[in-house]
């Protein structure tokens, strides 16, 4: 494509725009997984966690349209989502030394690779059809977007700082894209039939209130374990 004319750059705003809106889910788990992390941690968890996300959500996006056909994939994925999520909601226990913070930062980039993997599967095929199968577009449009990924994550990692209650609703939130991956799976659809948008939306419901749940119920227990000892 020319890259001086106004298709390209139309096409490549549409990327752009798709990317981020769609995004924001996302940018939600990479704030928290990095809560954790002492200061200086959480920049380079956010940094290296949105640029590995990006670069695997390119190869994902070309061939998302194959994936999203294999059966039982969107199962799995709403398992992963609604462990991530409970594992999210656990308090912050860690004695603060270098050894940990490394582990640390490890682990917050693993669950945001895996948690942007799972969420990415249908959000890519938006950004797959703005590409319009130019390969040069999709890449420099991903990338273009990286850094909008991580300002939307370093601020509301600022706000959960100062609001608890919204890592509450992020887990909540992936609870929901649990419930509602859950009923779209191919293997589900065979077997069923594709279901109203209410059922589908009431398994998103059932998936936040189960996520909030069990991640509270074990929050209270290991504080009372640890008052205990």
């Amino acid at each position: 494509m020319d890259l001086t004319s106004g298709a390209f750059w139309a096409a490549l705003g549409s990327i752009i725009l798709a990317n981020v809106v769609l995004s924001g889910d996302n940018a939600v788990v990479i704030a928290l997984a990095a809560r954790s992390l002492p200061a200086h941690q959480q920049k380079k968890a956010i940094f290296w966690g949105s640029g590995a996300a990006i670069v695997m959500r390119i190869v994902l996006t070309l061939i998302a349209v194959e994936m999203l056909k294999w059966p039982w994939l969107k199962v799995v994925g709403a398992l992963l989502l609604l462990y991530i999520g409970v594992s999210l909601l656990q308090e912050d226990a860690g004695d603060g030394d270098e050894a940990h913070e490394v582990g640390g930062m490890a682990a917050a980039i693993r669950t945001i690779l895996v948690a942007d993997l799972v969420m990415s599967l249908d959000n890519v095929l938006a950004v797959a059809a703005a590409a319009k199968g130019d390969t040069v577009l999709l890449v420099v449009g991903l990338a273009v977007s990286i850094p909008l990924i991580i300002f939307g994550s370093t601020l509301l990692l600022k706000v959960m700082e100062r609001f608890p209650i919204i890592i509450t609703l992020g887990a909540a939130l992936l609870g929901f894209l649990a419930g509602e991956m859950l009923l779209t799976d191919p293997a589900v659809i065979e077997r069923f039939g594709v279901l109203p948008h209410d059922v589908v939306n009431a398994a998103g419901v059932v998936g936040a209130v189960l996520v909030v749940g069990i991640g509270l119920w074990l929050q209270r227990r290991a504080r009372q374990s640890t008052e205990s000892a």
